[in-house]
């Protein structure tokens, strides 16, 4: 709940008459014909609409806002199957609902100056636009069932960001030990000790392993051995296409490059969505998951039990069929271009 609140007042609803101001002048200089913004970027929705312009949002991972039949995001529940688990989630819901209507106030006061109504309820910032584009899949999401009509699935981004670096393999051709690609995040967690951890657990097993650490740590903050290799940035869709095994974050731009390849997980969420997106993997039969403060022993038994299941890599397979069939029928263009007048 904590995170919760930290973001509706320093990022949802706190700033949104200074983010509201911002977008204003931006309109102002550039005369768009439409604007696109960040779910959560509800100062940015309210200058647009105070503009008459049409808005699109995206929603960069899973669906976050209440939705029925599904848990509240936040612990990473699975979807209720009791009369207790769904009361569960009903409390849950109750307590989020609360804590984001008390962010209310500020989003009201931001819309009043840009001549608009008040609004009764705190989601309806974002569920009164014009469009909301999920950049996940339907298959992967609890709540692709049970969401608005202006709610689209577009499918994941699976590119490589731009800084990642080219990868050569220092392994021959003819080397057949598992390969594991280890990441993450890149944005800092403090996920140094963890990543120690697991590079212990992996230095000790039969595999190859790649440890990418990203732009928020240096390199010989975690040491590489002789089986595992620590680098800055790598071709994470390169690496997959060879690997047998994800161990990672679970971050949703990772999770979804992952499962796009096939390739089953160990998720060790370490806060923000990342439970969330751990909880559908292990839903889907995808993967194995464990908490931030595993040690290397549990690591390398959840390693050890991954790759040696099959039933693991065809659900991961058949996650992949869902995202490739998800990107070739929408077009994320498309709908945006459709807002234009």
């Amino acid at each position: 709940m904590v995170m919760l609140r930290r973001a509706r007042d320093r990022f949802i609803a706190g700033p949104a008459a200074e983010f509201a101001a911002d977008t204003a002048d931006t309109i102002d200089a550039f005369t768009p014909d439409a604007v696109v913004a960040d779910a959560f970027l509800f100062g940015s929705i309210i200058a647009a609409q105070g503009s008459a312009l049409p808005v699109a949002l995206l929603v960069p991972n899973i669906w976050m806002m209440p939705s029925r039949g599904t848990p509240p995001i936040g612990p990473g529940f699975a979807p209720a199957k009791t009369v207790l688990g769904r009361s569960r989630d009903a409390a849950m819901v109750a307590i989020v609902n609360r804590l984001f209507r008390a962010g209310l106030p500020p989003v009201n006061s931001a819309r009043s100056e840009y001549g608009l109504a008040p609004l009764s309820s705190f989601y309806e910032q974002a569920l009164g636009v014009e469009r909301i584009l999920v950049l996940s899949t339907p298959a992967f999401d609890y709540a692709a069932s049970s969401v608005p009509a202006n709610v689209h699935y577009v499918g994941p981004i699976l590119d490589d960001p731009e800084w990642a670096q080219p990868w050569i393999s220092p392994w021959a051709d003819a080397d057949e030990r598992p390969l594991v690609l280890v990441g993450f995040s890149s944005t800092y967690q403090n996920q140094g000790p963890l990543l120690r951890r697991v590079i212990a657990a992996l230095s000790t097993l039969p595999v190859r392993a790649v440890v990418t650490v990203g732009q928020m740590l240096e390199p010989d903050e975690v040491t590489s051995t002789d089986n595992v290799v620590v680098v800055g940035s790598a071709p994470h869709r390169e690496i997959l296409a060879g690997a047998s095994l994800a161990v990672s974050h679970c971050g949703h731009g990772t999770t979804m490059k992952t499962l796009a390849a096939g390739v089953p997980m160990v998720c060790i969420p370490m806060g923000r969505d990342q439970n969330d997106t751990a909880a559908r993997v292990v839903y889907h039969g995808a993967g194995v998951r464990l908490p931030r403060s595993a040690l290397a022993p549990r690591i390398r038994t959840a390693v050890q039990r991954a790759l040696g299941d099959d039933r693991l890599r065809a659900n991961a397979a058949r996650m992949a069929s869902a995202i490739a069939d998800q990107g070739s029928t929408a077009d994320l263009v498309t709908e945006l271009e459709s807002l234009a007048p």
